[in-house]
């Protein structure tokens, strides 16, 4: 399985952005895929993850009630919507698919990591 991540840029504080995470394989259907940032000088953190049904959901505390995961089966693609974003949500954001994992939050559950995408918001 590859991911590409895509979407990330430049916004204003309280603006928003949609990343998303596209993949070849037929397999990625079947996978757990989950959303992390690392930003300058900071670990990895988890962000969100989507199972692989697509019904079910997790969110770090602070992505709770401003980003939504979702994901497109027929476009094996899985998108993370982020709204009323704050500059310390710079980083790059990196998508990755579990093989096994239900809503895996920690990186050591993944088998799969897409490049990342840069995200840069400007207070």
């Amino acid at each position: 399985v590859q991911l590409q991540a895509s979407g990330g840029g430049l916004v204003q504080a309280g603006g928003s952005l949609r990343l998303s995470c596209a993949a070849s394989g037929r397999s990625f259907s079947r996978y757990a895929v989950g959303w992390f940032r690392q930003a300058p000088g900071k670990e990895r953190e988890f962000v969100s993850v989507i199972s692989w049904t697509g019904d079910s959901t997790a969110y770090a505390d602070s992505a709770k009630g401003r980003f939504t995961i979702s994901r497109d089966k027929a476009k094996s693609t899985v998108y993370l919507q982020m709204n009323s974003l704050e500059p310390e949500d710079t980083a790059v954001y990196l998508c990755a698919a579990s093989v096994n994992g239900y809503r895996p939050r920690f990186g050591r559950e993944y088998d799969y990591w897409g490049q990342g995408t840069l995200v840069t918001v400007s207070s």
